[in-house]
């Protein structure tokens, strides 16, 4: 986040599943993350004041305050607020001295604020900064954004006989959700929008690799007002302006057995746009997606490809007329092409279809599409090509049967059920606009949903082994 007026130098606990085998392989597996579900976590600390421009000529007065956690997302915000002798407030938050980190990978979905004169960052510090000052601390900042255009930027900083720095930018609809993401390790440093990296530097060979970037370094998110970067005019119709975050979340290489594959069960989907669960006859039993008509979707959330490479996707599925299938990745921002689904001769008689696919390093919610109707799915299986150089990994929710709820949709009269592997959580139920419906322990006997209208919801929960789930269902 501290820059200069000199232009940049040319110009992101899982479970591994599947068939392990003997080799090991180096994957990632997090080590730490906030997911903002009820609160800011005691990782974060917060900087106060405007500490001279912090180094960049900002407006701001940062203050604890315009840092809030509404609908499971950390809102920060800008504000026309006169504190301290300044015109506008917001907030800096940092994990320093709490939570450092050497190496990995660093990733936050975020949703950025348009404005002239607006300045968000998410971006780490070397941890030595208090003893060495910036820049020999050395500075990676993973995303900025400047004022209303689209354009991102990852940037290093460190010393070389003064300031020294490399960046390069990359093009996105800021305004929307987005995850921004970096693979550090002790040769490199990569930068990644929503899986696809853009940016890459070597730091092998004397480039900050003395201390800069082979030290611990902590964890910065804030959003600025005005600054070096973009200008002092402010466009105050735009205020207050909120930078949204989802989670921020950190993964370490590790060496493990190597998973061969992860496999989704269609009716475990986080999110279910106009299926129906019902009983299938295929090989293993119990439910398959159906009645699918064209348009219709499911999410699985927290999909994590450790290594760019190559990957079969498979789809379970049956139909007495055929169709087409598509995957995509974060909402359609990353595309992975159709399937054909063949007649196979009925709504229960099963065949398996695939397709050869790309993916880049990264976490992804992970959309089945029906772009025609007319068929069911069993399941998804995600499977490494032979070459990839890595484990695939996921959510350990988003494969077990026993961490479902059901029956989904749920009809009046009905309670939704939970496996016995949820009894015990504490739950909060969302409605489609993330407002608060019900909370409180999840029993042998399910949830009341009485009292809920018609529509979709999110089931948030809090496992008694202290993991965060969210699933959707609808209510008849």
């Amino acid at each position: 986040m501290r820059r200069t007026l000199t232009s940049l130098l040319g110009a992101a606990g899982l479970l591994l599943l599947g068939t392990p085998r003997t080799t090991q392989a180096q994957t990632y597996q997090q080590v730490w993350a906030d997911e903002f579900t009820n609160g800011i976590s005691s990782s974060w600390q917060f900087e106060t004041g405007n500490n001279s421009g912090w180094g960049n000529n900002e407006k701001q007065y940062y203050q604890a305050a315009n840092a809030t956690v509404a609908n499971g997302a950390l809102q920060i915000t800008a504000k026309k607020q006169s504190v301290g002798g300044f015109a506008y407030t917001s907030a800096r938050m940092k994990t320093q001295g709490l939570k450092d980190f050497k190496y990995g990978r660093m990733e936050a979905r975020i949703k950025l604020p348009l404005g002239q004169g607006l300045w968000p960052g998410f971006w780490m510090l070397g941890s030595n900064i208090n003893s060495v000052a910036w820049p020999r601390c050395g500075e990676i900042d993973i995303m900025e954004h400047v004022n209303a255009d689209n354009t991102i930027f990852g940037t290093a900083h460190w010393d070389s006989n003064g300031h020294a720095q490399y960046g390069k930018t990359t093009t996105t609809t800021a305004g929307d959700w987005h995850v921004y993401s970096i693979e550090w390790t002790p040769t490199f440093i990569k930068w990644f929008v929503d899986g696809a990296q853009y940016n890459v530097m070597d730091i092998t060979n004397g480039t900050g690799s003395t201390e800069e970037f082979q030290s611990p370094f902590f964890i910065l998110l804030n959003l600025a007002v005005g600054g070096n970067l973009p200008g002092q005019t402010i466009d105050e119709s735009k205020l207050p302006a909120t930078m949204y975050v989802d989670y921020v979340r950190v993964s370490q290489l590790t060496s493990a057995p190597a998973a061969s594959s992860i496999t989704l069960q269609a009716e475990a989907a986080n999110v279910n746009s106009g299926m129906t669960a019902e009983t299938t006859s295929d090989t293993g039993g119990g439910q398959d997606m159906g009645y699918v008509d064209a348009g219709d979707y499911l999410v699985f959330n927290n999909i994590n490809f450790p290594t760019s490479g190559t990957y079969t996707l498979e789809y379970r599925v049956a139909s007495p007329s055929g169709g087409t299938v598509s995957s995509d990745l974060n909402a359609g921002s990353v595309q992975l092409g159709s399937t054909t689904i063949p007649a196979t001769g009925g709504w229960q008689t099963w065949t398996t279809v695939s397709k050869t696919v790309t993916v880049n390093a990264g976490t992804y919610n992970f959309g089945v599409y029906a772009q025609t109707g007319g068929w069911n799915i069993n399941w998804v299986r995600i499977s490494k090509v032979s070459g990839a150089r890595e484990a695939l990994a996921a959510t350990s929710a988003a494969a077990q049967p026993e961490a479902n709820v059901f029956p989904n949709p749920v009809a009046p009269g009905e309670r939704l059920q939970t496996g016995a592997a949820l009894v015990g959580s504490q739950y909060q139920i969302l409605d489609a606009i993330g407002r608060l419906q019900s909370q409180g322990t999840v029993g042998s006997n399910g949830l009341d949903v009485s009292s809920l209208r018609a529509g979709m919801y999110t089931l948030r929960l809090v496992t008694p082994q202290q993991e965060p789930l969210s699933r959707s269902f609808s209510k008849r």
